[in-house]
């Protein structure tokens, strides 16, 4: 049975910068401490396994060549230039999107041919915030492309919360809408959580009804929606095939909207799971424990990458902009997580644009056709008798599949 090993190799070159590497290899056992050449490195990294090769060390052939027969974790302090190229797998938030929005399309258009109904989403939009109106074009923009039908309410900022819950009203007596979406957040006048709650629960797409959020809370109790994008968070996490189950995660940001509801997520995935905040002590040693790190507080570029594990994988939510006299806009985008250090410490790492943002508007869609097949199974098959449940297999031609689940 082979064995494990530990090898210490030190750079003591003064012209280098020294830095710690973690590596998990197939090598030869060298039985002493040595100085790590390159020509070394590359040696140790390109033999194949169970193949006798010279080592060269301090520029003198070993006597006898080395067998690759055991397993080796290495701790290696490594003399390379702090400009080593990023070496972190990128988590491609768009590709996913549009794979999820493709089969999404697929779907829907079966249940037309089939029933002849095509979902609708309603959005209502208070006040004229530019991240806002970009969001709700981005969505019609995405509507258009799966085959869901997309409704707007703008309102003024100085609309009064009875005009919101007037159009919340038309919106859940509307059944050619399935979903409501209110954009957060409100002006300061209104009350946030009396809107929210009178957004049906089965059309809240959104997954901030309190019941929804209730049930996502409490083992054994499954929402009717999730919130979308700490939906859209976990679901990249399942499409890279990363695990979750046994891993520390660390959730910075304790919102709502993104920080609680991901971090009761990632519990359901039986992961052990820390929340820091503003006023959470020692925030970059605890981040630093992490397996998974995902981070929504809005602030660029504050975790650096000195408060990542090696190997660990970062979702980065947060989306800030910073001044940027090269950009023609005077500004660009970045994320809480500062993309060029962790890119070097990570082994995966979301960018910014283009990692959860429009996994969010996927997950949007996906909530969307979740509520039209919940629609349909009621109105065709009426209420379901406690503890009995079904779901749709398959759009026929002419009818449902349903299997009946007790």
């Amino acid at each position: 049975m082979a064995s494990s090993s530990s090898i210490l190799f030190i750079d003591f070159s003064p012209s280098s910068a020294v830095r710690l590497l973690h590596l998990r290899h197939r090598h030869p056992v060298v039985p002493y401490t040595a100085s790590l050449l390159p020509s070394v490195w590359d040696q140790l990294t390109s033999a194949s396994p169970s193949t006798p090769f010279p080592l060269t060390l301090h520029h003198q052939p070993l006597l006898s060549p080395l067998i690759f027969s055991q397993s080796v974790s290495i701790w290696l302090f490594y003399a390379a230039s702090l400009t080593t190229e990023a070496s972190a797998k990128v988590i491609d938030g768009k590709s996913v999107a549009n794979r999820i929005k493709v089969e999404i399309r697929a779907e829907l258009s079966r249940m037309k041919e089939a029933i002849g109904v095509t979902p609708g989403l309603a959005v209502i939009l208070v006040g004229d915030r530019k991240d806002s109106a970009t969001y709700v074009r981005n969505k019609k923009k995405a509507c258009d492309s799966v085959g869901i039908i997309s409704l707007e309410a703008n309102l003024s900022e100085d609309s009064t919360e009875q005009e919101v819950l007037n159009y919340i009203s038309d919106f859940n007596n509307d059944p050619s809408v399935h979903g409501i979406l209110v954009l957060l957040p409100l002006p300061k006048h209104m009350n946030e959580q009396n809107i929210l709650n009178a957004v049906r629960i089965e059309k809240d797409v959104d997954g901030f009804h309190p019941l929804n959020i209730g049930c996502l809370a409490m083992g054994g109790r499954e929402p009717l929606f999730v919130p979308c994008t700490p939906k859209g968070c976990i679901e990249l996490l399942h499409r890279y095939g990363f695990p979750i189950k046994g891993k520390k995660a660390v959730v910075i940001g304790r919102s709502n909207i993104v920080g609680m509801p991901v971090a009761l997520l990632l519990q359901r995935e039986d992961a052990t799971v820390s929340i820091v905040h503003s006023r959470t002590n020692n925030t970059k040693e605890i981040t630093r424990q992490a397996d998974i790190i995902i981070s929504a507080v809005g602030k660029p570029n504050m975790v650096r990458g000195s408060w990542i594990k090696p190997g660990a994988v970062i979702i980065d939510v947060g989306i800030n902009s910073v001044e940027d006299s090269n950009s023609p806009q005077g500004y660009r985008l970045v994320g809480d997580v500062c993309f060029e250090e962790a890119s070097k410490v990570a082994s995966a790492v979301t960018p910014v644009p283009g990692g959860v943002g429009p996994m969010t508007i996927a997950m949007l869609l996906k909530n969307t056709l979740i509520s039209a097949r919940s629609t349909i199974l009621n109105n065709t098959y009426g209420q379901l008798q406690p503890g009995e449940s079904m779901c749709i297999i398959d759009w026929s031609e002419k009818y449902l599949i349903i299997e009946f689940l007790t």
